[in-house]
């Protein structure tokens, strides 16, 4: 399958399951993965990045996302298991 079969070029977002899933959901869900990752980040900036990736949580599970990947990262592999 290709990416515009899954979603037009024209399109910014398509439904799976009764869930709106945006174009480049799943890209901003593993900068947003990388980025919590990094050493000394603060708190606050940690809560910010975790409530996007929250936000986005439906939308990655509505295309299967978590059915394929496993997240290697502990903690955020905790916070998705915890909010899903």
């Amino acid at each position: 399958m290709r990416t515009y079969d899954v979603l037009a070029e024209d399109s910014d977002q398509i439904e799976f399951g009764g869930v709106r899933v945006r174009r480049n959901s799943l890209a901003a869900f593993l900068a947003n993965a990388a980025f919590l990752g990094r050493p000394g980040l603060p708190a606050d900036v940690q809560d910010i990045v975790l409530r996007e990736i929250f936000e986005a949580l439906p939308a990655l599970r509505a295309i299967g996302l978590f059915d394929v990947f496993e997240i290697r990262d502990p903690r955020l592999r905790a916070f998705v298991a915890a909010s899903l």
